[in-house]
C-alpha cells in the first residue's frame, strides 16, 4: 500500500481554511484531522507548513486536439501541463479530428486517455445538426455532457436549425453545455471589416466583430430554450456585462437547472491587451472591454457566475501569425490558471477559499462528479499544494505546453504550484512532471 502523509497545511475546503494534516492510502483520502502520526516507515511524509493544500482543479472545458490536431497539442502534452498547474480533472470538448458526434469516435478519445493522460479525465460529446439518434444514446453516467456550439468556432460543428435545436434541448437528459455567439451577427460585422480592411483586420477590433449583441442574442435564446424545455444548460465563457443579468445568484447550485462559466482570460485581460498581445489573445468569444470584465468579476464574486475555467485551446505560433481572417482563435491556458486566480487573491479580489469553490467544488457539483473536488476522507486524493510566496516568471523553457507559448510569457506570478496529487500519485513535484499515468476516467453520479 502507497500512503503519503502531508503534515501542516493550510486545508481549503468548504468555505473554511484549516491547519491540519491529510493521510492519502493508494487512491483515496483516508484521515484529515489537526495531527495524524505515521502509520509505518514506508509513508512519505510531505511538510506544507505555511502553504495551502487545495482539491485539484476541475476544468470544465479544455481543448487537447487528440485525435486529429496533435502539431497543437495532445492529451499527453497537455495534461502535462494541465498538473503542473494544479489542474487533476479535464472535461475535453469533441472539436478534434474526427469529431466526437458518434459514440464510437468518443470512446476512441476515451482510450487514448485511459493510455496517455496524467491527468483524471472525461470528454463532451459533440451535437450537430444531424446526430440526435447518436445523443441518445450517450450514458449519462459515464460521459461529461453534450457540447452544442451556437457559434461557429474551431471545426465548425455549428448548430443552426432551430428545430433540431429545440428537439435535442426537449430529448436528452444530459447536461447541454454551450457556446453562444450569433452567427448571423459576426458575418455582417465580419463583412463590414472586411471592406474596410481586406484580411488584414486590426485584431483590436474582433471584440467589435465577435460583439457583445452577437453573445447576447444567443445567450438569451439558449436560455430562452432551457426553460421553455426543462433542459439542463451550462453557458461556457461568458464575456459581456449584458449577459450577466440573465443569470441568477437567488437558489443554491445544486438546484439550478442553468448554470454559468467564466474563463481565466476574459477575467484576465481587455480589449485594451490587444494591441500588445495581438492575436495570442484572440479568442472566442472575444475579450472584451474593462467593463465588461468588471461585471464578469460581480457575477463571479455574487454567484451568478458558478465557475472558472480555461477554454484551453492551444494553437502553433505560426498558425497564429496569420492575419486576422485566417489566425485561429483559442490559447493555451491550463498550466497558469490556478496560479493566475492566486495572483487576483494577492490583489484583493477574492479570496482563496471562492477560488477553490469556483475551480474545483463547483465543477464537481454542476457535472455530479463522483468523489472528486472535495477535500473529504473517502473522496479521492486529487490536491494541489500551493505556496502563494515563492515567485516564478513565466518563461519559454518553463512552457510546457506542446504549442510552447503563453500569453502570460513573461509574467511573474506570485504564487506557484509545489505538488499535484492525482489519485494519491505525486504526479508534479517543483517543476518536474513524473511520466506516470494515474488519470481515470471520471464517474457521474446521475
Amino acid at each position: 500500500m502507497k500512503s503519503v502523509l502531508i503534515k501542516n497545511a493550510k486545508i481549503v475546503n468548504e468555505g473554511t481554511i484549516f491547519e491540519g494534516d491529510v493521510l492519502i492510502e493508494n487512491e483515496f483520502i483516508v484521515e484529515i484531522a489537526e495531527t495524524i502520526s505515521a502509520k509505518s516507515s514506508s509513508t512519505k511524509i510531505i511538510n506544507a507548513e505555511g502553504n495551502y493544500l487545495i482539491p485539484g482543479a476541475i476544468d470544465d472545458q479544455v481543448h487537447f486536439r487528440e485525435p486529429g490536431l496533435t502539431h497543437k497539442g495532445d492529451i499527453a502534452s497537455e495534461s502535462r501541463a494541465a498538473v503542473a498547474g494544479g489542474i487533476t480533472s479535464f472535461i475535453e470538448m469533441p472539436n478534434t479530428n474526427p469529431q466526437a458526434t458518434t459514440i464510437e469516435l468518443l470512446e476512441d478519445k476515451f482510450k487514448i486517455a485511459s493510455e496517455k493522460s496524467i491527468a483524471n479525465y472525461s470528454f463532451m460529446f459533440g451535437g450537430t445538426n444531424d446526430n440526435l439518434e447518436e445523443i441518445l444514446k450517450v450514458n449519462p453516467k459515464t460521459v461529461a455532457g453534450l457540447k452544442l456550439f451556437l457559434g461557429s468556432s474551431t471545426g465548425n460543428m455549428l448548430v443552426d436549425n432551430d428545430e433540431v435545436l429545440e428537439k435535442i434541448f426537449a430529448s436528452t437528459p444530459l447536461l447541454i453545455a454551450v457556446h453562444c455567439e450569433d452567427e448571423t451577427t459576426i458575418k455582417n460585422n465580419l463583412a463590414k471589416y472586411k471592406e474596410e480592411y481586406g484580411d488584414d483586420i486590426p485584431m483590436k477590433f474582433h471584440y467589435l466583430i465577435r460583439s457583445e449583441e452577437a453573445c447576447y442574442l444567443s445567450s438569451s435564446k439558449a436560455i430562452e430554450l432551457a426553460k421553455k424545455t426543462g433542459a439542463r444548460l451550462h453557458v461556457f465563457h461568458l464575456s459581456t456585462a449584458k449577459e450577466m443579468k440573465l443569470f441568477t445568484n437567488k437558489i443554491p447550485l445544486e438546484e439550478k437547472k442553468i448554470t454559468a462559466e467564466a474563463c481565466i482570460h476574459h477575467l484576465w485581460f481587455t480589449n485594451e491587451d490587444y494591441d500588445k498581445k495581438g492575436s495570442l489573445i484572440k479568442w472566442n468569444p472575444a475579450v472584451k472591454t474593462q467593463a465588461d470584465k468588471d461585471a464578469l468579476w460581480e457575477a463571479l464574486l455574487d454567484d451568478r457566475i458558478d465557475v472558472i475555467a480555461t477554454d484551453h485551446a492551444p494553437h502553433t505560433l505560426e498558425e497564429k501569425k496569420n492575419p486576422y481572417t485566417s489566425a485561429p482563435s483559442g490559447g493555451p491556458l491550463v498550466q497558469h490558471a490556478v496560479v493566475a486566480m492566486f495572483e487576483a487573491f494577492h490583489q484583493g479580489k477574492i479570496s482563496v477559499e471562492k477560488i477553490v469553490e469556483k475551480m474545483a467544488h463547483n465543477p464537481a457539483k454542476i457535472f455530479k462528479i463522483n468523489k472528486r473536488g472535495f477535500i473529504k476522507e473517502g473522496y479521492y486524493a486529487d490536491l494541489a499544494i500551493v505556496n502563494a510566496g515563492l515567485p516564478w516568471s513565466v518563461k519559454k523553457e518553463n512552457i510546457l505546453y506542446k504549442c510552447g507559448w503563453s500569453p502570460f510569457e513573461g509574467y511573474t506570478f506570485k504564487s506557484r504550484i509545489t505538488h499535484t496529487f492525482v489519485n494519491g500519485e505525486l504526479v508534479y513535484n517543483n517543476f518536474k512532471v513524473k511520466d506516470v499515468h494515474p488519470g481515470m476516467r471520471l464517474e457521474f453520479d446521475r
